[in-house]
């Protein structure tokens, strides 16, 4: 049996209208996104930063470097005794962690040297 439609229809658009279909289909492809997007990957809330341990942004740089000096130099202190209740690689890691600490509190050291020059 011959149908006298073909099955899809034959096409045969001019190069106008093939520009003016890519043009509706770039357009329906991009409403497609868009409306996927909005409910699927809705923009997540922007997170509002901590203030917990905010340093002040007017503190000046002497007194920042100050405080990161005595901080280290109590963390030294608690490696150094931690590492004295330990025995073995377990003490050897502890007192690396504690000449870590120490290599930088001298290097904060140096900068608040460079920064109130006390000589």
């Amino acid at each position: 049996m011959n149908k006298p439609v073909p099955d899809p229809p034959l096409e045969s658009n001019t190069p106008l209208e093939e520009a003016m279909r890519a043009e509706d289909l770039a357009r329906n492809r991009e409403a497609i996104k868009r409306a996927l997007d909005y409910y699927l990957c809705p923009n997540p809330s922007r997170p509002r930063p901590s203030t917990m341990y905010m340093v002040t942004p007017n503190v000046d740089t002497e007194s920042l470097l100050a405080n990161a000096c005595e901080s280290l130099a109590s963390a030294s202190t608690i490696a150094s005794n931690f590492a004295n209740e330990l025995s073995g690689s377990q003490r050897s890691t502890a007192l690396g962690i504690q000449q870590i600490i120490m290599l930088a509190e001298l290097a904060v050291n140096r900068a608040l040297d460079r920064v109130d020059p006390r000589a």
